[in-house]
């Protein structure tokens, strides 16, 4: 904790310390952050005492990827051209339209309508859980029986709303619960706006890795968060900032219902990576308190 501005400082990997120094040194300018939506998936955890009430699922990326090599992760990736199409409202919505969602994440309605698709879909190529359904009563077919629209979404022959006009299905935004909004630091030469949401594994369905084929994760495991954090202070796994400090704020809940039912006042938090002389560090958001 820096005394003197109250803000968690967390250490920096020698990579960004150096990128660090040449921003500065050279004055370049921020890159323009991409939008990205990621989507915290929730079971409930065992029934034994002293536990966490829920579990999460995490992704581990690969280490060959240039952003975030290692990292345990949510599901999650940046929108698609694809996920702003409009046509995406005539296959069917569930839930706040994306007017209403807009209004209430203080965006336009076609970057909600962006964000909630890119949520779905990203979800369902990296965990293979799809949030979508015929009727607000009903869910979607088991993930065995979209095994293969799944492959067809990855490589790219089909989008969100062809799969889902296919199926008959219907986009499940009443699934979603806003829970955060990151800015990576403006020294990054890769930025992203990342929307998090909140989201019940539906009934029927299983998180777990494509079968077969490429992939921006070699594993996915469901974690008590406390177990998580845990697991990151022993050095056995890393968490991005962002990443842990959700994981800490899920740790207090209960139960899935206090975690769901939650509404909270999203805000855009950016850490700030400060340079004094030969000393780097990250310089959490004010009143963002850092858990590792």
């Amino acid at each position: 904790m820096d005394e003197g501005t109250g803000r968690s400082r967390v250490r920096v990997p020698r990579g960004m310390a150096d990128r660090a120094h040449e921003f500065t040194a050279a004055g370049l300018r921020p890159a323009v952050p991409r939008d990205a939506a990621t989507v915290i998936l929730v079971r409930p955890g065992p029934e034994n005492p002293g536990t966490d009430g829920v579990e999460v699922f995490l992704l581990r990326r690969t280490r060959a990827l240039e952003f975030a090599p290692g990292a345990c992760v949510f599901p999650g990736g940046s929108v698609d051209e694809r996920d702003a199409d409009p046509a995406i409202d005539e296959t069917g919505w569930v839930g706040p339209a994306p007017a209403d969602l807009g209004h209430l994440l203080g965006i336009p309605a076609d970057r909600a309508r962006a964000l909630v698709c890119a949520a779905v879909r990203e979800t369902f190529e990296e965990s293979g859980v799809l949030l979508a359904g015929p009727s607000p009563a009903e869910l979607v077919p088991d993930s065995a029986v979209l095994a293969q629209d799944r492959h067809a979404l990855l490589d790219g022959s089909v989008w969100l709303g062809e799969l889902l006009t296919r199926r008959g299905l219907k986009l499940r935004a009443d699934l979603l619960t806003p829970w955060a909004r990151w800015i990576t630091p403006e020294i990054s030469p890769r930025r992203f706006d990342t929307w998090f949401f909140a989201a019940a594994l539906p009934h029927g369905q299983l998180a777990g890795l494509v079968a077969a084929g490429p992939g921006e994760s070699d594993s996915g495991t469901w974690w008590r968060p406390s177990a998580a954090l845990e697991a990151a202070r022993a050095g056995e796994i890393t968490l991005l900032p962002p990443t842990a400090v959700t994981l800490a704020e899920l740790a207090a809940y209960p139960d899935i219902g206090g975690i769901l039912g939650e509404r909270r006042v999203i805000t855009p938090l950016m850490p700030t990576v400060v340079v004094e002389g030969e000393r780097t560090w990250l310089a959490m958001p004010p009143a963002v308190e850092y858990p590792l």
